[in-house]
């Protein structure tokens, strides 16, 4: 078959570039760029540990250590007063139980591009195109072909093609899927500083600071980074005036002033100390530090009505924007590469189903649609500075506003924690034993027991295929040579082997919620399928069939599926002739349902046009609800 076709070299484009090649699948990405990423200090990504251990896999663990940081604790201040001060655990080390709280990693999003750029220039079965601008889409059922413009200009040919090409995606104005939401709901002025903070190592988010106003809706959150370097954001006011270097400047002082302890009494500013600060706080002085980077970050919430259309798919940016209340885009987008990246694995090496394509717009973009509809009905009640009723519109979050904020920087809560799939068309046909991790939810990181006898972390082994794994307390202390032919081992070993997808076997001393004998099966991106009792050959078959989507078929019957019929070179593949017939250019089919606008008003500012940092394309509407109150998770296409 032709290789997959990666619209867009961003940090979304390229993990799925190399998820693919992990699973032996070919892939080329077009970038539009030269291939140079720009050094910006100030424009940081936080992963948290699902996404961090995806990267991790992907051959960036090094990275992570080295230019990025985890924070030993996470504060939360309101005017002069601490709220909250989580402790973070260090990462568990092989064999050790899961820490309850653990720093997501923070680092700059150029040096995860580069270390990215640099796995991806290893993997014989990947290839980047600079100077390469898409101009054109044309498939039909044996595959689909992108015309690029530039310095590489020419048709490719691919057996799907992922837009990944950010939130003015041209793949997805070509395929005409809409793009409704709201522009600016947030700004932030944003700058990157090397200074000494009175916390060294811990996160700080700020509310209702004393300094500049200290109004209900001001906000200050300063994130270290390695180097002693901090990036500090500053929610802005609505509206859409202009943040001036001496305005920035002024709050970078203002801020580091009220937060630095009184000064010994010879501290002076004229021999290259501290200066006085400006403004409130008479008896304080700015620390010394080195201002690296500034810029002014836009908060938009869109949501593509369509993920999917035939063999073309959005991920990342172009299909979504979040990033209000602390909520991370970069991770939504990396969600969807893996999530993306083994179903396409499936497809690519034993023919597509429709019901396995169809379940990641299905799953991802519920995930995304349930954080955005959290993120608008916080929106109001935490920024506006009123307190009526606003624990009825949120039933949950119970705790405080100030907690509810650092539920979505930790991923926790309804703005933060990870996806839970509950109503996947990838749902298992049997249900088993209730353990902690709910069906469709991230699997806990235990220590398990590979067939070799190594002993690592859950998901150090994701992405290949499915894991199988037995929860068998005591086998830490036998040698493998023995408990691999004892008990339940051969007669579970037989069982994997009779299953329909590639899975390996794994054992656990125990896992949370878990008796004995209970056998796990997850998904390769780290999601629980079911929990059984014991060895079921059958029931584990059927629960790998429905992984595979092919448990029920579009027309309910069991097994139905639909298989490409081109073939082709398993290599990159290009030319310099006419695309493949068809479809026509951004089109996908005929027979597809239409699709509705999305109705509702926003809270964030209206404006006509896109503006310097908006997201749309044509026709698309500006600032409607990224997605109606009160739907289901799981939307139709023409919902």
């Amino acid at each position: 078959m032709d290789p997959v076709i990666v619209v867009g070299a961003g940090p979304v484009g390229l993990s799925l570039s190399l998820a693919l090649a992990r699973l032996g699948v070919p892939s080329v990405v077009l970038d539009e760029s030269t291939g140079q990423e720009d050094t910006r200090p100030a424009r940081t990504a936080v992963l948290h540990q699902d996404t961090a251990a995806f990267v991790g896999r992907l051959g960036c663990a090094d990275t992570l250590e080295s230019d990025g940081t985890r924070w030993t604790a996470w504060r939360t201040m309101r005017r002069r007063r601490l709220l909250e001060r989580i402790a973070f655990a260090p990462p568990a080390p092989e064999g050790a139980a899961p820490a309850t709280a653990v720093s997501p990693v923070h680092l700059p999003q150029h040096a995860l591009t580069r270390a990215l750029r640099a796995a991806l220039a290893h993997e014989k079965l990947a290839e980047i195109v600079t100077g390469s601008r898409l101009a054109g889409l044309e498939q039909d059922e044996q595959g689909i072909s992108a015309h690029t413009r530039g310095t590489n200009g020419t048709w490719w040919h691919g057996s799907y093609l992922i837009g990944c090409d950010g939130p003015r995606s041209t793949v997805r104005k070509l395929l005409d899927i809409r793009f409704p939401g709201r522009t600016a709901v947030e700004r932030h002025a944003v700058a990157a500083l090397r200074c000494e903070l009175p916390w060294p190592g811990e996160a700080l988010l700020h509310r209702s600071p004393p300094r500049h106003g200290g109004g209900p809706g001001s906000e200050v959150s300063a994130r270290p980074l390695p180097d002693g370097i901090w990036r500090l954001d500053w929610l802005l006011p609505p509206g859409r005036e202009l943040v001036t270097p001496d305005a920035l400047v002024a709050r970078i002082r203002d801020s580091l002033a009220g937060w630095t302890t009184e000064p010994p009494a010879d501290t002076a500013g004229a021999d290259g100390g501290a200066a006085p600060a400006r403004g409130r706080g008479h008896g304080r002085l700015v620390p010394p530090y080195e201002l690296l980077d500034t810029g002014v970050h836009t908060v938009h919430h869109r949501l593509a009505r369509r993920w999917r259309r035939g063999r073309a798919f959005l991920a990342g940016d172009a299909a979504h924007l979040l990033g209000a209340l602390g909520t991370q885009g970069l991770d939504e987008g990396l969600r969807d590469a893996e999530n993306l990246a083994w179903k396409l694995g499936l497809a690519w090496h034993h023919g597509a189903c429709e019901v396995l394509l169809d379940s990641y717009q299905a799953e991802r973009r519920g995930a995304v649609a349930a954080r955005l509809r959290a993120a608008d009905q916080a929106l109001p009640l935490l920024r506006d500075g009123r307190s009526a009723r606003w624990r009825t519109v949120l039933p949950g979050a119970v705790r405080g506003r100030s907690t509810l904020l650092t539920d979505g920087h930790l991923s926790r809560g309804p703005l933060g924690a990870p996806p839970v799939y509950a109503r996947t068309p990838l749902a298992p046909p049997v249900t088993g034993p209730a353990v902690e991790t709910l069906p469709g939810a991230a699997v806990t990181d235990v220590p398990v027991t590979a067939s070799d006898g190594s002993v690592v972390r859950l998901r150090d082994r994701l992405g290949q295929g499915l894991l199988v794994v037995l929860v068998a307390p005591g086998t830490g202390v036998w040698d493998r040579r023995h408990w691999q032919s004892a008990g339940l081992m051969p007669r579970l070993a037989d069982a994997v082997d009779a299953l329909p997808m590639a899975a390996e076997i794994l054992v656990t001393e125990a896992y949370p919620g878990a008796a004995a004998h209970t056998v796990l099966l997850v998904r390769p991106d780290g999601h629980l399928v079911t929990a059984l009792s014991g060895v079921r050959p059958a029931e584990m078959a059927a629960c790998a069939d429905a992984v595979r989507g092919r448990a029920y078929g579009q027309d309910g019957e069991p097994g139905r599926a639909r298989r490409p019929e081109g073939t082709g070179e398993s290599g990159v593949s290009r030319d310099g002739g006419a695309g493949r017939g068809g479809v026509g250019q951004g089109a996908a089919g005929a027979g597809e349902p239409g699709e509705r606008a999305a109705g509702g008003g926003g809270a964030g500012a209206s404006g006509a046009g896109e503006g310097e940092h908006g997201a749309g394309g044509a026709g698309e509407h500006r600032n409607s609800a990224v997605d109606p109150a009160r739907t289901s998770v799981l939307h139709s296409e023409d919902d």
